[in-house]
Formats: structure tokens, sequence, C-alpha cells
């Protein structure tokens, strides 16, 4: 079963599901993340935000620790989505990312696979992602391992200012 702790032969990668405890270890990794992706000022939250996100009382997603040897080399965070027209859940990759001294050593590929199992198992209709357009590298892996872009969609989002004006319109919509 994917759940299990998992280790492999590439190169001696150990899996684990994240726990509480690892809130600050999972902070640096998307603060890593943040700085490769040019966009250390959007992280916003702290390791204690994160602690209770992750691991309180109605988690909002899941993590997936990778170590070489013992020390901390990758992560993915994870979560359920749902398909109206599968009808089913899938799963939601919203970051990975392995620390540059681990990277070209299968490490992602693991993290990807035990992922693409993990939906297997818990009967999800498809395993997705978004990733930025100009980071090429990570496109390249993502298509060898069979992925396909889905270039007739575009992400759209409301964040701060704007997301708090259109929960505002709700309010005067009922009154």
């Amino acid at each position: 079963m994917a759940s299990a702790l998992i280790s492999t032969v590439q190169p001696c990668v150990k899996l684990h599901f994240a726990r509480r405890g690892d809130a600050a270890l999972v902070l640096a990794f998307i603060r890593e993340l943040a700085d490769y992706e040019n966009l250390p000022h959007e992280v916003l939250t702290d390791a204690d935000s994160l602690a209770e996100s992750l691991f309180g009382e109605t988690p909002g997603a899941e993590v997936v620790i990778a170590e070489v040897e013992g020390m901390p080399a990758g992560f993915a965070l994870f979560f359920h989505n749902y398909s109206t027209f599968l009808g089913r859940r899938g799963l939601y990759l919203e970051d990975l990312f392995v620390r540059p001294t681990y990277r070209g050593k299968g490490i992602g590929r693991v993290l990807m696979a035990f992922l693409a199992k993990l939906a297997v198992e818990r009967d999800c209709g498809r395993f997705e992602w978004s990733v930025l357009d100009w980071n090429t590298p990570a496109i390249d892996f993502y298509r060898s391992l069979g992925a396909r872009g889905m270039d007739e969609w575009t992400g759209q989002r409301v964040t701060g200012t704007a997301l708090h004006a259109l929960a505002a319109q709700f309010d005067s919509a009922i009154h």
C-alpha cells in the first residue's frame, strides 16, 4: 500500500508522510520553491499556520517528504479535488520540489510515481497539477512521465482584496 513508508533504490530514497513536527521543514521547502520560482514575496505562511492547516482537525492537504541518507531532499504537497464529469475525486499536486543538490537522481520521478500509485489506490479519476509556462525543465520532466499540457484551459484566481470584495457581494445580494 502506498501509504506506508516506502524505500526505493533511486538512490536509496525514502518517502514518508509528513507529521506535525515536520511543519518547519515543509515551510523551508515552500520557501526554497518560492525562491526558485522568483516568488518569495508570495509566501505569507509560517510554521504554526502550516502545522494547523496540514495536521489540524481538518487537514487541507497532505505532504510526502523524500529523504536520501536521512537528509530531506524534496517534497510533494497535494490534496483531493473532484471531477463532476468523472463523478470521482482526483489528486491535485500543488507543489513538487527537489533541492538542487538532489536533482537529476530520480527523486522527482519517485515522488510522482508514488502519488500516481496513491491516486490509483484511492480510486482517483485523475492526477493533475499546474506548472509555470517558463519552467521548461519541469515541463520536460512532466512530459517524460507521460503528462500532457492542457493548453485549452487557463488558470483563474481571486485573492486578497478582490476575494473579499467578491465575498461581500454575497452579503449584498441576500439583503
